[in-house]
C-alpha cells in the first residue's frame, strides 16, 4: 500500500498501567512505523484518549465539555508518540482542526499532502474538532480526506470476534466480515458513525493486535492474523 490511517488505541499505549504512555510500547511501535516509511508507504495517524479521559462515563460534566477534554486528551497523546517517532529517527507533523497555538498545525488536506511528500509521518488529532463525534469518525473521516487505501486498527484485542471474548471463552474470531454485518451484528468494531461512513466510500479495515511483535508491519504487508472489515 502506499498511503495507510493507522488508529492507535490510548489504552494499548498504556500498556499494562492503563493509563498515562509505556514508553517501551510506543517506541517498538515508533521503530515499526518507521521500517514503513522506509519502504515508502506514508503514514497518517490517529490517537484515542482512553489512555487519559473517557468523557461518557462521566455523569456530572456536561457532555460538549466532556468531549472537549477527549479532544485535547488526544493531542497530548500525539504530542508524546510524535516526540518518541522523532527520537527513532523520523520527521513527524501533527495536525489538528482547531487552533492549538504553536502545538500543532491546522488540519487541510492540502497540507496533509504536503508534509506526506516530504515524508513525514502526520498525526491527526483532536477528532473532528466538534463534540458528539468519537476518534472512531475521525478516523474514517480522515482516511477518507487523505484517500488512505485502508483502515488499520491496532487494538488492545486480536481482531472482530462474535462476542466478547473477555467475558466469553468460546467466542469467535472472524478473518473476514462486511462492514453491514458488523452494523447489523453490533460488532462494535468502530462506532455506528464511522461504520457508515467507510461503507459509503467503500474503506476497508484491518483490526489486530498491537501486543503482537511485528504486528503493525506484518498488517500492512500482507503477513495478516487479524479480521478484515471489507466495504
Amino acid at each position: 500500500m502506499k498511503r495507510i490511517l493507522l488508529k492507535l488505541s490510548g489504552e494499548a499505549l498504556a500498556g499494562e498501567k492503563h493509563t498515562g504512555f509505556d514508553e517501551p510500547t510506543v517506541t517498538r511501535v515508533a521503530e515499526q512505523v518507521k521500517r514503513l516509511t522506509e519502504d515508502g508507504v506514508e503514514v497518517g495517524i490517529v490517537i484515542g484518549g482512553g489512555n487519559f479521559w473517557r468523557g461518557r462515563t462521566s455523569e456530572t460534566i456536561d457532555r460538549t465539555k466532556a468531549d472537549q477534554i477527549g479532544m485535547l486528551a488526544t493531542v497530548m497523546n500525539c504530542i508524546y508518540v510524535s516526540e518518541i517517532f522523532r527520537s527513532v529517527g523520523m520527521k513527524t507533523q501533527i495536525l489538528t482542526p482547531f487552533a492549538c497555538g504553536a502545538f500543532t498545525k491546522l488540519f487541510s488536506k492540502d497540507r496533509a499532502n504536503k508534509y506526506f511528500s516530504k515524508g513525514m509521518v502526520c498525526f491527526f488529532a483532536g477528532g473532528t474538532g466538534h463534540p458528539y463525534f468519537s476518534t472512531d469518525t475521525a478516523t474514517a473521516l480522515r482516511a477518507v480526506e487523505i484517500e488512505a487505501e485502508g483502515i488499520f486498527l491496532a487494538k488492545a484485542i486480536d481482531g472482530v470476534y462474535d462476542s466478547d471474548p473477555k467475558l466469553n471463552p468460546s467466542a469467535v474470531k472472524y478473518d473476514e466480515i462486511s462492514i453491514q454485518e458488523v452494523i447489523d451484528q453490533k460488532l462494535a468494531v468502530i462506532d455506528l458513525t464511522a461504520s457508515i461512513m467507510c461503507m459509503e466510500n467503500k474503506m476497508p479495515m484491518y483490526v489486530f493486535g498491537l501486543n503482537e511483535e511485528d504486528s503493525i508491519v506484518k498488517a500492512v504487508s500482507g503477513d495478516f492474523s487479524g479480521t478484515r472489515v471489507v466495504p
